[in-house]
């Protein structure tokens, strides 16, 4: 790879700047960083910067602006959308924020903890237990996912039937624009009219529009008791009419809801060491609840039972089991983020992150799998997910054995995989639903975005980069086209 001399510039001057300790050029240091965790995009990069404060970043940023070079922001590297991936020309330097990793405050009181970019979601979660209080937000990369990654892609999980997500639970923002200034937002007003709220733009803004060095989150109490159940059920329709008369009888409790087809656990068995299944009879689809009270009496477990019991009883559901300690919900919830990585095993997968209205998403997991397998005869479609949010990962399978075939996989992924994910996409869109429900847009799904969405909408985000970023230095490539502004020499 090529270096070019305006890098060669900036490198030099960032290690005047700040340090030798925030520049890595060693080719074998860097190349773990290059590849997006589902393996389908690589980078190039002369060098990853890593600053250690916001003042830190904030000089990066301005002398990436003084030189023309453009920088990719990473976290953990988790995105599924190629997100935090630098361009395969090595044209951008990669801007880590793992070394901004404090926990600057937590106030239980408040109910508010202040994090910096770096800090890592498992990570606050257990600092934010500690003090009586949680972060509602997990999901399955919890033990690498990092705060700004989660503010940049508006991060979801499988709490935003009862929580919300990330957008939600951003109280304020601390971040670095592109020209180099440092915008202060970690107050959390709940009542601010000083006009655009700079907060809300750059929550999903995949890091182009500037850096998230901070934010100030909400937190809400420790439940007081917890309960987690799976239960067999017939059809994502039987789910739906689960999830709402659990809804009527419990209030809020219910904060998590999952679905997921019985055929999908069944390579979570066949590929994931150390896991069996919950319920000693198969079933179509399987749902995960998570049952949580800020109560102690009645007991959450009992509660759960009790109303499952009653699903039971009215045909609403085949079979269930509540979890009998803490031991066994997690275990429970290991066979649910272990899905990506079941699949991943068993061979190609094209995979979907789309949201269509609660209502609609049994009809649509249904009626699309039909249309996607009768058009691409030989690939197997199905979805799993959210269902108390619309949020539908939908999931296009190769036949089986190209995962030992490498030039093969490749070439179905060309020949029908790209053609079969036009067509999920136009059936979400033709549904009123989003390409993207919660992993973003990243570079994978650029083009689909182009095409499937209004003008009015694409004029309104090229106005706002180009407002922000008039040079295109912040993630390329991600989110919009490659900026075709010319960048100093």
């Amino acid at each position: 790879m090529r270096v070019t001399a305006s890098q060669t510039r900036f490198i030099a001057a960032v290690r005047a700047r700040i340090g030798d300790k925030a520049v890595t050029t060693d080719s074998s240091d860097i190349a773990p960083w290059l590849t997006d965790w589902r393996g389908r995009y690589h980078g190039a990069s002369a060098a990853i910067l890593s600053p250690d404060s916001t003042e830190a970043v904030a000089a990066v940023v301005g002398l990436a602006r003084d030189h023309g070079v453009p920088l990719v922001p990473q976290g953990g590297n988790t995105s599924m959308v190629g997100g935090a991936t630098p361009p395969a020309d090595g044209s951008a330097l990669i801007l880590s924020l793992r070394r901004l990793n404090r926990l600057r405050r937590i106030d239980p009181a408040a109910g508010l903890a202040v994090a910096e970019a770096g800090v890592i979601l498992q990570d606050l979660h257990a600092a934010t237990e500690a003090q009586g209080m949680r972060f509602p937000l997990t999901l399955g990369a919890r033990g690498s996912a990092t705060v700004g990654g989660l503010v940049s892609t508006n991060a979801g999980g499988t709490q935003v039937l009862r929580f919300g997500s990330m957008r939600t639970l951003v109280a304020g923002l601390e971040l670095v624009l592109p020209d180099g200034k440092v915008h202060d937002g970690l107050s959390p007003l709940k009542k601010d009219n000083r006009g655009y709220d700079l907060t809300q733009l750059l929550v999903g803004a995949e890091g182009t529009l500037g850096i998230v060095t901070a934010a100030t989150l909400r937190l809400v109490p420790v439940e007081a008791d917890r309960a987690t159940g799976w239960i067999g059920v017939d059809s994502p329709h039987a789910a739906l009419a689960l999830l709402r008369v659990l809804e009527r009888h419990s209030g809020d409790a219910i904060e998590s809801f999952e679905l997921v087809p019985g055929e999908i656990l069944d390579l979570v068995l066949k590929h994931i060491p150390g896991t069996r299944a919950p319920l000693e009879t198969r079933h179509p689809w399987l749902v995960l609840i998570d049952y949580a009270t800020d109560h102690v009496e009645p007991a959450a477990r009992d509660a759960l039972e009790r109303l499952l019991g009653q699903a039971l009883e009215e045909g609403l559901a085949r079979d269930a089991v509540v979890a009998a300690n803490t031991t066994q919900s997690a275990a429970f919830w290991r066979l649910r983020d272990s899905i990506s990585e079941a699949e991943r095993a068993e061979g190609p997968t094209i995979a979907h992150d789309i949201s269509v209205a609660v209502e609609t998403m049994p009809d649509f997991m249904v009626d699309a799998a039909a249309a996607v397998e009768a058009a691409y005869p030989g690939v197997h479609a199905t979805g799993f997910g959210h269902l108390g949010d619309g949020n539908v990962h939908f999931h296009v399978n190769a036949p089986a054995g190209l995962q030992h075939d490498p030039v093969a996989a490749d070439r179905w992924q060309q020949e029908v995989g790209a053609p079969a994910s036009r067509m999920v996409y136009d059936l979400v869109v033709a549904a009123g639903g989003s390409i993207s429900a919660e992993h973003g847009i990243g570079q994978m799904k650029r083009d689909a975005l182009e095409r499937l969405s209004s003008p009015a909408r694409m004029a309104a985000l090229r106005a706002i980069k180009a407002g922000l970023d008039p040079n295109g230095l912040m993630n390329p490539g991600k989110l919009l086209a490659l900026a075709e502004t010319p960048r100093a020499p």
